[in-house]
């Protein structure tokens, strides 16, 4: 970036080189990143099931509508709890899909891998 492209990489870095406070800046903002996203998220389904997904100009046609609470909780709690079950079952049942296969080659200390 010109201009504030030395300073901003000063900033991040800590310094002068990759060191220790950059590589605690960095786990810092890779802890907090999901909390920050989990209050964007929630945010964002408070104001989408407030004024509702298709109504871009805020006409009022509440009468057409089916309310949030039961049908579409229900619903989002439903689908939660399936990607929830999904996920849990790939993870305790199969957690070596994902896996690389170099990580299943038996250790050799006299040949260093590629």
């Amino acid at each position: 970036i010109p201009k504030i492209g030395n300073t901003l990489v000063a900033l991040l870095w800590g310094g002068d080189c990759v060191c220790d406070a950059t590589l605690k800046r960095f786990f810092a903002l890779h802890f907090l990143m999901p909390f920050i996203l989990l209050v964007l998220l929630l945010a964002h389904l408070g104001f989408l099931h407030t004024t509702g997904s298709s109504n871009p100009l805020g006409i009022d046609i509440s009468h057409e509508t089916a309310p949030f609470y039961p049908y579409y909780l229900y619903k989002d709690l439903l689908g939660i709890g399936w990607y929830t079950v999904i996920l849990f079952a790939i993870s305790m049942f199969f957690p070596d899909l994902f896996s690389d296969p170099e990580n299943f080659i038996r250790a050799d200390p006299m040949k260093t891998p590629l």
